[in-house]
């Protein structure tokens, strides 16, 4: 399998992303980093640049709400690296609340972001793929897509199940091509979105594990993956038998 070298990672100011960013650029890759935090991709790539000095780091601020500007930034991208090799679709907020509960803007806002945007930044990259005929998209779903989630993670968990869907569309859609499509799925990993989780859930896996996981397996190219394997891989099965009564209870 040959090695994709330029990298484009979104959401890259904070948690996965920027873990990522530090475990591709270890192994040699050129990234292409955006996020909305200028200031901390600025000093993100300052470090990773100082630390391996034989890659290049390209940052765009971005607001993947901005459809429009996501296609320019992702052609930005590909004029200074020459190609993208890889995209992930990192970018997501977890800001849901329960449904009637007087909160409709924050989980609008929460499936707009996980999944409008989420397309535009699909729709960007696979354009390029396309023009490319060469490419992997990774888009990074959620472990709650698998069903209907209660409270605070229902809108989430339905925006990730519908940015799941579209990864699954896409794939079909290229079979027979160079185009690969990989869609993973973590579980509670250690990250500014999962803080406020990290204290009630034995099942937190440290962000240093959980990134490690997720590179490991994006680097794989699999269509599906849950990271950590363990245990999500076996709470998949679960958690789909699993009565509703029960899984109010414990989620």
């Amino acid at each position: 399998m040959a090695v994709r070298k330029n990298i484009v990672i979104t959401g890259a100011s904070s948690g996965l992303g920027e873990g990522m960013a530090r475990k591709f650029a270890a192994q040699g890759r050129n990234l292409a980093l955006c996020a909305r935090r200028r200031d901390r991709l600025d000093a993100l790539a300052t470090e990773l640049t100082e630390r391996h000095p034989g890659i290049r780091v390209v940052v765009r601020q971005l607001d993947v709400n901005d459809h429009d500007r996501v296609f320019t930034v992702f052609e930005e991208f590909r004029a200074e690296l020459g190609t993208l090799d890889r995209v992930i679709v990192n970018a997501g907020i977890g800001k849901g609340q329960p449904i009637g509960k007087g909160s409709f803007h924050a989980n609008k806002q929460t499936v707009e972001t996980n999944l409008v945007a989420g397309l535009a930044q699909c729709e960007a990259a696979v354009s390029i793929f396309r023009e490319q005929n060469a490419g992997h998209l990774v888009v990074v779903s959620s472990f709650s897509a698998l069903r209907g989630m209660p409270r605070n993670m229902t809108a989430y968990a339905a925006s990730k199940a519908g940015i799941s869907a579209l990864a699954d569309g896409i794939r079909v859609d290229l079979l027979h091509t160079p185009i690969r499509v990989t869609t993973v799925l973590p579980g509670y990993i250690e990250s500014e979105m999962t803080h406020r989780s990290s204290g009630r859930t034995p099942l937190i896996a440290d962000a240093e594990t959980g990134v490690r996981a997720l590179v490991n397996a994006i680097e794989k190219e699999p269509v599906r993956a849950y990271v950590p394997s363990w245990p999500w891989v076996p709470l998949s099965v679960l958690v789909r038998a699993v009565p509703a009564r029960l899984l109010r209870r414990f989620v």
